[in-house]
């Protein structure tokens, strides 16, 4: 039952520092895509962590200095079109030894050589990775990279995005989506979250959750970022990659219903659940 995965939460100690509570890498953003890369940092804040990171194509950065006040950021080598450039590799694996968990995908493009630097970093970073949207495009044709890992993944794909991974059309996807998430997470190593109605989380060792919060409000732009913010956040807090997953998820959606009896489902944006997260965690512990 999710109750018992969310009492895992660990209580805050009354004497305690920034450094308890996790450090969050987050590699993200594009010319054109800085929300995704602000949503998923803010998300990861606000679900409790001490230290939020910001890698971003550096001519980006004002921006996000300008959107992120609590988070730091780290400008990165860039292609000419404003992705995060392959260069970047060294300078992204050496900060990530100082943090406890990489946020890899919202908002990154699609473009070739951000592509391969998706590829490069999950070779060379050591730290538990949550990987979502462009990130898991990034693996394609490239799934083996997954196995290789020796420290944890979480993967986030909506029902298009696991179609490409696995090749197989939506419909079928949808028609079974716990066998299909407990496959892919059993064969590559891997914790699976299957977003959409009911998310199914699924690990490697064959536990699977199914969640029952959520609202047809939440299909909308920018919502899977505040998910991926969200998980690393509690990854980052010592909390295992699997309980990480269903605590975030249930939480996420949590964010979601009450924002929707505020507002309506009509009008619901991502930065709603933001508003609504701590009402959520609240609520909830």
């Amino acid at each position: 039952m999710v109750k018992k995965h969310i009492l895992k939460i660990p209580p805050r100690k009354k004497d305690t520092h920034k450094g308890d509570f996790g450090h969050v890498f987050v590699v993200a953003g594009s010319r054109g895509m800085t929300g995704a890369a602000s949503l998923a940092a803010q998300a990861a804040l606000l679900s409790g962590s001490g230290l939020v990171t910001c890698g971003i194509p550096k001519s980006l950065n004002p921006i996000m200095e300008i959107k992120l006040t609590e988070a730091m950021t780290l400008p990165l080598a860039e292609t000419k079109e404003g992705s995060l450039a392959s260069s970047a590799e060294k300078k992204i694996a050496e900060f990530a030894k100082k943090v406890d968990v990489v946020a890899l995908g919202p908002g990154l493009s699609r473009h070739e050589d951000t592509q391969v630097l998706v590829r490069n970093l999950l070779k060379s970073i050591n730290k538990p990775v949550v990987l979502d949207a462009d990130g898991i495009i990034a693996i394609i044709n490239g799934r083996d990279i997954l196995k290789k890992r020796t420290f944890p993944i979480v993967l986030t794909p909506h029902p298009g995005e696991m179609s490409r991974l696995i090749g197989k059309e939506v419909r079928l996807i949808q028609a079974s989506r716990e066998k299909v998430a407990s496959d892919f997470a059993k064969k590559n190593g891997v914790i699976l979250v299957l977003k959409g109605r009911r998310t199914v989380v699924a690990d490697s060792k064959g536990h699977t959750y199914i969640n029952n919060t959520g609202n047809s409000g939440m299909s909308t732009a920018g919502v899977g970022d505040v998910l991926t913010g969200m998980i690393a956040s509690f990854v980052g807090q010592g909390i295992t990659p699997y309980s990480s997953a269903v605590i975030g998820v249930y939480l996420h959606g949590l964010a979601g219903d009450i924002a929707a009896k505020d507002k309506g489902q009509f009008s619901l944006i991502a930065s709603d659940l933001l508003d609504k997260l701590p009402q959520a965690i609240k609520d909830v512990l």
